[in-house]
């Protein structure tokens, strides 16, 4: 089937496309309901190996989600959602399952019906999911919130205590993330009860209303945005304290050079945002320290150069250079911030402590290396990499990324930049002006 829709072509009319679009929609539909089937199938049958080979009961199911993020080329926290959801659909929800398989629903809207529907009994589930499949007009041209309102309101009057409960407990899960966005901008995201949202927005607007009234040019939302900064941070700029750690060329930092840089836990920055960084606002109120650490990276290769410690756990310095080379999580798909800095091969099993034998995994990746049937090994390459194999002997390989300066394309162009490479770490501390200095 994957050959013959590689080898499909766009119909030659309008109308066919569409008919070609609708059927490849239907097609990934019940892909993944069959995906859901196989999930569920695979954990059973790794279960059952994990049982027999006397894996302790409070253990069992350890490492399948991330099998299963993996083959799927997921991350490991999307891996675990998608064996929890193959799960309800399998087992609690048929009608719905046999809807994605028929195209009535996208893999999205299964999903959306599976989370409303979480906190009753597999009882009451399964009754909602025969509920909205007896209205034929339920999922019938019905968008996302369409979707959510119908099984939430079902979900209520099967057990209106349950998702009382659920939305009394949603507390808990409050929380603060960060992820990039593009220009150089990212975003911070606040999950908080609705009373106290709303009363951090209220403040923020009150506070940008009151400057706008007083003449201030910014717009309402830039105010908002730096009211948020000042507030937090305790300086306007933000910067208060805290590191923050920019990776470079030589040539970037000091010859104005277009290479770009790296900032850990956003990504790739332009190099002329980089050095504006460095020199800070350029206003009296805050004083800035720039530090710089020299690393040097391999000619031809890009890869960093050798350190190694004979002690069991990484030394600092060590530390900062595989986090440095790594950036965020070295298992394959999984882009999360370093949480761990662990022996590719094991301590106990002979394994050094050095830069090639070292990788940045987060905490859900480091366990989940440690089940059983899991491995990794160092593997040759242009930079640093390894090879995680699991329990059905599937092999996924993991690169360092490029650092900035990475060797060019073998052009006449670039031969000249093959020279052994110097990157500058820049590490820049601010303080407000009487602050104590960052430790």
């Amino acid at each position: 089937m994957i050959r013959s829709l590689a080898a499909a072509r766009p119909s030659g009319d309008g109308a066919g496309m569409i008919d070609q679009l609708r059927d490849l929609e239907d097609l990934k539909s019940a892909a993944a309901a069959l995906q859901a089937r196989i999930a569920v199938a695979f954990d059973a049958e790794q279960r059952s190996d994990q049982s027999r080979a006397g894996v302790p009961a409070d253990q069992l199911g350890a490492g399948i989600a991330a099998q299963i993020a993996l083959a799927r080329r997921e991350s490991p926290p999307r891996g675990s959602r998608l064996l929890g959801l193959a799960k309800a659909l399998v087992t609690e929800m048929p009608r719905t399952l046999a809807a994605l398989e028929t195209g009535q629903l996208n893999e999205w809207r299964a999903t959306l019906l599976v989370k409303e529907t979480a906190c009753l009994s597999a009882a009451d589930r399964r009754a909602v999911d025969e509920e909205l499949a007896s209205d034929a007009g339920t999922f019938s041209s019905a968008g996302d919130r369409a979707v959510v309102a119908a099984a939430r309101a079902a979900a209520y009057r099967r057990d209106p205590r349950s998702v009382t409960e659920r939305a009394s407990h949603a507390a808990a899960e409050r929380h603060v993330s960060l992820r990039p966005a593009p220009d150089t901008m990212c975003y911070l995201t606040a999950l908080l009860p609705v009373a106290e949202g709303v009363a951090v927005h209220a403040a923020l607007t009150r506070q940008a209303d009151t400057l706008r009234s007083a003449g201030d040019p910014r717009s309402r939302g830039q105010l908002m945005a730096d009211a948020l900064v000042e507030r937090i941070t305790g300086t306007p700029g933000g910067i208060s304290g805290i590191e923050i750690q920019l990776i470079m060329t030589d040539r970037t930092l000091l010859q104005g050079d277009s290479e770009p840089a790296r900032l850990p836990g956003y990504g790739i920055v332009p190099s002329g945002w980089a050095r504006n960084l460095i020199k800070g606002p350029g206003t009296d109120d805050t004083e800035f320290h720039t530090f710089l650490r020299r690393l040097y990276t391999a000619p031809g290769t890009g890869d960093l150069v050798a350190m190694e410690s004979r002690a069991r756990l990484f030394p600092p310095g060590l530390r900062r250079f595989i986090q440095a080379r790594d950036n965020s999580c070295r298992t394959p798909f999984c882009d999360a911030p370093i949480r761990h800095l662990d022996h590719i091969l094991p301590w106990r099993t002979g394994g050094t402590t050095n830069q090639i034998n070292g990788a940045g995994l987060c905490e859900a990746c480091n366990h989940t290396k440690e089940a059983p049937g899991w491995s990794a090994h160092p593997r040759p390459g242009p930079r640093h990499s390894l090879e995680l194999t699991t329990p059905t002997g599937h092999s996924y390989h993991s690169t360092a990324p490029p650092l900035p300066g990475a060797p060019y394309p073998e052009t006449a162009a670039f031969r000249h930049r093959r020279e052994p490479r110097h990157l500058a770490k820049s590490l820049m501390r601010g303080r407000p002006r009487g602050a104590a200095a960052a430790a």
